[in-house]
């Protein structure tokens, strides 16, 4: 190869990721300045506790557990989803953003019929939060109807 090819090849490796960045940059200002948003902060989702267990409870039994958490960031914070390992556990939350330094709840529900020993339940918490993925844990440990 030419030195002339190899300091065009040069050239355009060096300039041309820096009009991109350039474009993406002055892209991401036009549209907050188009929505009127000011808002360009991130959301960070901080639950208080990650698992709860039920301890012994009777097969048959629906019992549910609230999870707090809070927006510990300066963007509004939105779950997107909260889906759970199983039929048996259902998850219900609420979907307005929840602004920074608010708080939130996020509700359990497991039904153990059908159920028998330890059982443990995964929520995967979706949000845009800066930790965009958060995994919740259940457990408990189901005895036979008396």
């Amino acid at each position: 190869m030419t030195r002339q090819k190899m300091k065009n090849l040069f050239v355009i490796n060096m300039i041309i990721p820096v009009l991109f960045l350039a474009c993406s940059q002055r892209s991401g200002n036009t549209v907050a300045e188009s929505t009127g948003s000011s808002d360009t902060g991130k959301a960070v989702l901080e639950f208080r506790e990650y698992e709860h267990s039920f301890g012994k409870v009777e097969e048959g039994e629906k019992v549910a557990y609230v999870f707090n958490f809070i927006n510990k960031g300066t963007g509004n914070l939105v779950i997107q989803s909260a889906t759970t390992t199983c039929g048996c556990t259902v998850s219900k939350y609420n979907r307005k953003p929840v602004a920074p330094g608010r708080e939130g709840t996020l509700e359990v529900l497991f039904d153990t019929s059908g159920r028998n020993g330890l059982q443990t339940k995964t929520v995967t918490v979706k949000s845009n939060a800066t930790v965009p993925v958060v995994i919740l844990k259940i457990t408990a440990e189901v005895e036979p109807e008396k």
